[in-house]
């Protein structure tokens, strides 16, 4: 049966390695861990697991650093874990099987994300890609790499497609690939803590990505991919205004609305707009409701517009839609959030009785409890 390296790229990351390499390394046949500069105990961890430790002079490139972990692995088969994400549930038997159905495409784990933001615990669950051929595949990118085909040029950033998540205040990634038929799922879980600490500790994380996205942005200007990852790194730094201007000029182009990144960038740009406190301007995503409709996170964000402009009614309406969809990524947009917001618009509007009965339907969620033992 097919065997499986694991490529890892990793710099400074003694807190999270080693509980990442004990949750996988039972589960593949090779790993192999690149050093960008470690200055604490990363190699030391790493060998406890592998021999295969490799120094690596950074160069600002993030889609190289991902190519020399490829070219080290003896296996054609390669999975991609970052430090700081750890193994929940895996089925590795089913894994090698599904190599053997999908020899050329591309293996989407679901991640967890799980961060909180002043104060409030939030989960984001998304599908991103990392297990393929490297016969087939490659990365291209120095920043927000892309899984590539090998045999492809350059690609334009207009025809691939990403998963982010989709709320106020929530992370980033650079998953992306050709189109869903290049795609399948693949059972392995793993929970990821990258995107928790304080606004400080993000902000050096973001400034770099910034630095290296305005140099590629100069080669590829009306890139709006380019712009979209630029939009979300100021995102990420709590920097609505720029935000939404780097948002704004990627959605001018000609863009596909069924590409995932397309999809978050709307909604981010939607959040970007309450943030800065553009309500009127946000109304503008009525325009491409249809579009969007079928996620429960893009009608939760409708919502929100609508009950930012005093559209009450219809903003009640558009939660009530939130809560009957199966499926969401952003936790509780289809549930306790959207029960809140409408307990929130009952209770301003007087209808006490009616925010009673939206803030139980929330059921543990402790905002809603604190509103109930006030009214």
């Amino acid at each position: 049966m097919n065997r499986i390296t694991l490529c890892m790229i990793v710099k400074n990351e003694e807190t999270t390695l080693e509980s990442c390499l004990s949750g996988i390394a039972p589960f593949v046949d090779e790993i192999i861990i690149i050093d960008t500069g470690s200055i604490d105990r990363t190699k030391e961890i790493a060998l406890n697991f592998t021999d295969k430790v490799y120094d690596y002079a950074w160069a600002n490139d993030f889609a190289a650093a991902r190519n020399y972990s490829i070219s080290k692995a003896t296996n054609e088969y390669i999975l991609v874990l970052d430090s700081d994400e750890v193994v929940e549930q895996i089925n590795i038997g089913s894994i090698k099987l599904s190599l053997e159905q999908h020899p050329k495409k591309i293996g989407r784990l679901l991640r967890i994300n799980e961060f909180t933001r002043e104060g409030i615990s939030h989960k984001y669950i998304e599908r991103v890609n990392r297990l393929f051929s490297k016969k087939h595949y490659h990365y291209e990118g120095i920043i927000h790499e892309q899984l590539v085909p090998a045999i492809a040029t350059k690609p334009n950033a207009t025809e691939y497609n990403t998963t982010e998540p989709k709320s106020a205040n929530t992370p980033q990634h650079s998953e992306t690939v050709l189109n869903e038929d290049n795609t399948y799922h693949i059972p392995l879980t793993v929970r990821h803590s990258g995107y928790e600490g304080d606004l400080a500790q993000r902000k050096k994380k973001t400034e770099r990505n910034i630095s290296l996205l305005k140099n590629a942005l100069q080669q590829h200007p009306n890139d709006p991919y380019l712009l979209y990852q630029l939009g979300k790194s100021y995102y990420m730094e709590e920097d609505y205004a720029n935000a939404r201007e780097f948002f704004g000029q990627a959605l001018y182009a000609d863009l596909d609305p069924r590409l995932e990144y397309v999809q978050d960038m709307v909604e981010s740009y939607g959040y970007s707009l309450i943030n800065t406190e553009q309500y009127e301007t946000a109304l503008q995503l009525l325009n491409i409701y249809d579009e969007f409709s079928h996620s429960a996170d893009f009608i939760f964000l409708i919502a929100l517009i609508l009950m930012n402009n005093g559209r009450f009614q219809e903003a009640i309406q558009e939660f009530q839609k939130a809560a009957k969809k199966p499926e969401c990524k952003m936790e509780g947009v289809n549930s306790y959030l959207a029960f809140y917001n409408i307990g929130v618009i009952y209770e301003c509007l007087g209808d006490l009785e009616n925010a009673k009965k939206s803030y139980k339907n929330c059921k543990n969620y402790e905002a809603a409890a604190m509103r109930l033992s006030k009214i």
